[in-house]
């Protein structure tokens, strides 16, 4: 610290009203409206530090972290100002302002933090042209919960002002701590800057077995692997964990350096953008590949010649290889989580072991309470999702970590296992169409329509053939969630369509766009012969 005390100032402003976080995914929008919309980040940023009460947020601790895209340094600059000038009393702030999703999480709850700030859109491109997001997590490690999401939303509705200090600055790149001295403040502010890697490193070495992971990855019968971080957040995380750590090939690891830009691509783990995995995979030289999305918490498990593990399937397939890894060996199994429109492959795996399944709503916020209530031990969602109660996030590497500690305990292929899963349990064939871009109000009237159709009594016992299948319908319904834990009611996710042989057909509004909509319909369909597990799901 050195010089005259930093001026706090207040900065007078008027608010916006599309500030509505959605969910616990935060508020995403273009980056041209962040950066071009006079206090637009300043007024959202205000409205989250607001939000926490003011004797919870004098002199407290909270994490920072982005996914690198563009835009995340100067917001992270004005994160830092404003924190500093609103009684935050330290942050903890990943190397260069990288910190990945799950290791937000994991330092949250490493050092009991008040909460996390990230900025991050997940899979959303990046560059001007892109999206950009601020997303808060709350003192669990988990993303805020409906309740302060509203809290924050009426905070931005009425903002007046907001409080900073604007000759603040901090160097990212240096680790360590750095203080300052505030004007009216007794204490001086701190920022930490963190090694992003270090922290969640030492938390997995507690779950897995790394020595049966780099049996694995090394020596002659190496199972080869291709890992894309898709210039995004992971790239440090996955150098760092399967090459320097589990001893993986340095070349294993493509698009690791991140990228404002993500090097032009979309940022999202699935076949339609992770295409130079796709046909690195199809070449056969490789035995397992994998793919995360920008901040690090979905994933995508590709086998030899490009062999795909849809999400639900491998949410179902974790489930039932759980013994495989020594922190459930250790914790036990308590109960399962998918959200409403993941498969029910994962509820046939659990009926099988005698847990109980929670369905949820979508959104991992619905998934913490359950998982600090000790509930629930395994979570996920059909949108590349998964984790455990070892953090209140979705966690991409943890996902991947427990595919290879599945495949080293069973010494079987990415394919073998999942055709092992689908002859003891059953295949579970899943789509999802996505209807993208659509008016607000439009979309409102054909839910509408949809849910007058559906639920009318006359509906039930319908029927529909698809080639020489026939489907009945058994039972239709608008889901409705009451968490087990506090009562709380969460109405009107999404409508379901459930057939006498368990297929489902889902509608669902999603809340993850910004000033657009989409709809989401679901196909489920279950084949139990496995004579019939080698069709395509778009033609089953």
């Amino acid at each position: 610290m050195e010089g005259s005390p930093i001026p706090v100032l207040t900065v007078p402003t008027a608010p916006y009203q599309d500030q509505r976080p959605a969910g616990g995914g935060g508020l995403r929008r273009p980056t041209g409206l962040f950066e071009g919309q006079r206090n637009y980040l300043p007024n959202f940023i205000q409205s989250v530090l607001s939000s926490i009460d003011l004797r919870d947020r004098q002199g407290c601790t909270m994490v920072v972290g982005s996914d690198g895209r563009y835009f995340s340094r100067t917001a992270t600059e004005i994160v830092v100002q404003m924190a500093a000038a609103n009684g935050i009393g330290r942050l903890i702030i990943g190397q260069n302002g990288i910190l990945s999703t799950p290791a937000v999480s994991c330092i949250i709850r490493k050092i009991k933090a008040a909460g996390g700030i990230i900025l991050t859109a997940s899979h959303c491109p990046g560059g001007p042209g892109g999206e950009f997001g601020v997303k808060f997590n709350v003192a669990n490690g988990g993303p805020a919960p409906d309740v302060v999401s509203d809290k924050i939303y009426q905070i931005s509705k009425t903002i007046e002002e907001y409080a900073i200090c604007p000759d603040l600055r901090i160097d990212l790149s240096r680790l360590g701590r750095q203080e300052f001295d505030l004007e009216n403040k007794f204490k001086p502010f701190r920022v930490e800057i963190v090694d992003p890697v270090d922290i969640y490193l030492n938390l997995l070495r507690t779950i897995f077995d790394f020595n049966a992971i780099k049996s694995l990855l090394t020596g002659p019968g190496q199972l080869k692997i291709r890992v894309d971080a898709m210039h995004g957040v992971m790239g440090p995380y996955v150098r760092k964990v399967l090459c320097d750590e589990l001893g993986a090939p340095a070349n294993s690891a493509i698009n690791c350096v991140p990228l404002e830009d993500f090097g032009g691509q979309h940022p999202d783990p699935n076949l339609t953008y992770a295409t130079t995995l796709l046909e690195a995979m199809k070449g056969g030289e490789y035995g397992f590949g994998a793919a995360f999305d920008a901040d690090g918490d979905r994933y995508m498990i590709l086998g030899q010649n490009g062999f795909f593990v849809s999400p639900s399937d491998s949410l179902a397939i974790i489930a039932a290889n759980l013994p495989c890894i020594p922190y459930f060996r250790q914790m036990g199994v308590r109960g399962f989580g998918r959200s409403m429109p993941t498969s029910t492959a994962l509820d046939r795996v659990a009926k099988s072991m005698k847990v109980p399944v929670y369905e949820t709503p979508a959104g991992w916020r619905f998934f913490s309470n359950l998982m600090d209530s000790g509930r629930c031990s395994l979570c996920g969602e059909e949108s590349f999702g998964t984790g455990s109660d070892h953090l209140r996030e979705k966690d991409g590497l943890w996902a991947v970590l427990v595919w290879l500690s599945i495949i080293a305990a069973r010494k079987q292929s990415v394919e073998e296992i999942v055709r092992d899963h689908w002859a003891k349990f059953g295949r579970h064939y899943y789509c999802r169409f996505d209807y993208e871009g659509l008016e607000p109000k439009t979309t409102y009237y054909i839910m509408r329509d949809l849910e007058a159709l559906v639920t009318d009594k006359s509906f039930i016992g319908q029927q529909f053939a698809v080639g020489s299948h026939v489907y009945s319908v058994a039972k239709t319904d608008s889901f409705e969630y009451v968490d087990p834990v506090d009562g709380t009611v969460t109405k009107k996710q999404g409508l379901r369509i459930v057939f006498s042989d368990a297929s489902r057909l889902i509608f669902r509004l999603s809340s993850s766009s910004g000033v657009r909509a989409t709809i989401r319909l679901y196909a489920e369909s279950y084949e139990r012969d496995p004579s019939g597990h080698d069709q395509e799901p778009q033609i089953r």
